[in-house]
């Protein structure tokens, strides 16, 4: 019990993390925050990240990118660019670390207002902490797993984060309903998005980018979504009070005022 436990803590804790302050805030700007409460969501996704922490920077930046050039050669991870979802992944790695380290020259309308903790992304990335990480893990199934078949689930652990992108990038564009008719193949994997936080509402995402709550159907459930109203209800974050038109990244190379 206490392994599914823990398994269920780090696969919904990093998975929140990536789908509300990676995704719906450092690269969408879906709803604002101050920089207090930002610097306090780099550290909790740190936390609940583990060893698969991701810089909000290049996270940011690289899903911008996948936005405006969706499905074509210039996006970062298209399945229709891939031989296999774990080349897509390898490709993702490569391009990701690529603009976390600086690497890679990158126009300045993908970096706009991108939340930018550049020291503490480079701790947090350090392959010493990452391994740390690993070892905290591996310990608490030494201590807690009732037979040796649950450490096949530490392998989990340690590539959390990219499970949960290649899951959405992968295979939210090859299964799945199409709700709006868009130029790529995004989809919307179920209607109660109970595994993977309203990530799965890829085709309903990629037609409203900036849209903080990514159902739209009346029967979808977005449940960081509801979380997010909750913060929103005691000034954690502020919602935007009339239609927002910053950072869209849909059919278009351009980024509307940011």
């Amino acid at each position: 019990m206490a392994i599914l436990i823990f398994f269920a803590i780090h696969w919904y804790g990093s998975l929140f993390f990536q789908t509300f302050f990676l995704h719906r805030y450092a690269a969408h700007r879906a709803f604002t925050m101050s920089k207090g409460w930002e610097k306090v969501f780099f550290v909790l996704t740190f936390i609940f990240q583990g060893s698969n922490y991701l810089s909000a920077y290049a996270y940011g930046v690289m899903h911008r990118m996948h936005h405006a050039f969706a499905d074509t050669e210039e996006d970062p991870h298209s399945p229709k660019y891939s031989t296999g979802i774990f080349d897509m992944m390898w490709k993702t790695y490569t391009f990701y670390n690529a603009i976390r380290t600086r690497k890679v020259e990158v126009d300045a309308k993908f970096t706009v207002n991108v939340p930018d903790w550049k020291s503490f992304d480079d701790f947090a990335s350090q392959r010493w902490v990452r391994i740390a990480w690993g070892t905290l893990y591996s310990l608490f199934y030494i201590a807690f797993a009732p037979s040796w078949i649950w450490f096949l689930l530490l392998p989990f652990h340690f590539l959390m984060s990219p499970i949960h992108g290649a899951i959405i990038n992968w295979f939210a564009h090859k299964i799945g309903y199409i709700t709006f008719k868009v130029k790529d193949t995004s989809r919307n994997l179920m209607p109660v998005d109970i595994f993977m936080m309203g990530e799965g509402f890829h085709n309903n995402h990629h037609t409203h980018g900036n849209r903080a709550n990514f159902a739209y159907k009346w029967y979808e459930i977005d449940p960081t979504y509801q979380v997010i109203k909750l913060f929103n209800l005691i000034g954690i974050i502020q919602l935007p009070k009339k239609k927002a038109t910053n950072t869209v990244f849909l059919k278009t190379k351009e980024v509307v005022n940011a």
